[in-house]
């Protein structure tokens, strides 16, 4: 387990993250440390960008024995990119809306399980992937889920809440137009067509899906799922399939793996989104970078499903 005498321990939190009701008091994490003889340096955020900066930072400086990133999906996908390839350890204090990768981790909202983790001290390898050169941590979405995350950015008003997703998805639902993709997966075209296409690090989406059921965030890999879709209907039935987990063996659909994505279409500015933050327009090349930074996780634990999540929406 780490000591005092290894070092100073970064803090670097946004303060703008998540819904008030999803924030956690840091306080008495910070007393915890201090408690413990740990030297504790906070730092505030003044853009995802700084984020990225500060933990650059910590990566090089000797005297830092962990960085603490305390945010939403956005902040920690930004301290993750800073943290890559150094074997400086993270962890994570989740205060976004939906947590995705925290989530996938073991992570929850108690600070009682943050100390547990730390204590642990369990650490793994984390992949992460390059979209166009952006990291991104967990799930990227292209098409459908792309536009939506656009429009709820650009109508959000301070935090971003589950209730923000309803009028965005419900108009883009009865107006998108399904434009066609070609999926190319290590060289090999797997698919040319009308669709919604995923590709990700992590095994479960928003509310717990679990789209990318094969995901494993340390194998090297990224898993592919594309649903072949033209009409509302068929989106309709693709979604009630994915929460039942009854949709990655039907014809309709195709799940893979691979290191090196590309995506690209003869339509012009069809939107992604990475970790549920606007992402780049299409063309777009992926890859995966294998071992990106060590994560301190709760040994054993398993991604929180659909019930935990709602049950975490509804406090």
């Amino acid at each position: 387990m780490i000591e005092p005498k290894d070092g100073y321990i970064c803090f670097i939190v946004n303060p703008k993250s998540g819904s008030s009701h999803s924030r956690i008091n840091c306080r008495p994490l910070e007393y915890y440390f201090t408690g413990r003889g740990f030297e504790v340096r906070a730092n505030l955020t003044k853009s995802l960008e700084h984020a990225c900066e500060l933990a650059t930072e910590a990566a090089v400086d000797y005297d830092c024995a962990l960085v603490v990133a305390v945010g939403g999906d956005g902040t920690i996908r930004e301290v993750i990119h800073g943290l890559e390839g150094s074997d400086k350890p993270l962890l994570i204090v989740p205060e976004g809306t939906e947590n995705l990768l925290a989530s996938e981790l073991g992570y929850d909202e108690k600070i009682e399980t943050i100390i547990r983790i730390f204590e642990e001290d369990h650490r793994t390898d984390l992949d992460v992937g390059s979209i166009n050169g952006k990291c991104f941590t967990s799930i990227a979405g292209f098409g459908f889920d792309g536009l939506v995350v656009d429009r709820v950015h650009n109508w959000r008003d301070g935090h971003i809440t589950h209730m923000d997703y309803f009028w965005p998805l419900w108009r883009v639902f009865w107006s998108h137009k399904f434009e066609p993709m070609k999926v190319k997966v290590d060289g090999k075209v797997i698919f040319e067509g009308q669709g919604l296409v995923f590709v990700g690090n992590i095994s479960r989406y928003a509310l717990g899906l679990n789209i990318l059921h094969e995901a494993d965030y340390k194998d090297g890999l990224l898993d592919v799922c594309i649903y072949k879709c033209k009409t509302r209907f068929r989106l309709l039935k693709h979604a009630a399939l994915t929460l039942i987990k009854r949709h990655w063996n039907r014809s309709d659909v195709i799940y893979t793996q691979g290191a090196k994505i590309t995506i690209s279409s003869s339509c012009k500015n069809i939107l992604s989104e990475i970790d549920g933050d606007p992402g780049p327009v299409l063309p777009v090349k992926i890859e995966i970078i294998p071992q990106a930074v060590k994560v301190l996780v709760l040994a054993g634990a398993k991604p929180a499903g659909i019930r935990t999540r709602i049950k975490r929406i509804l406090k």
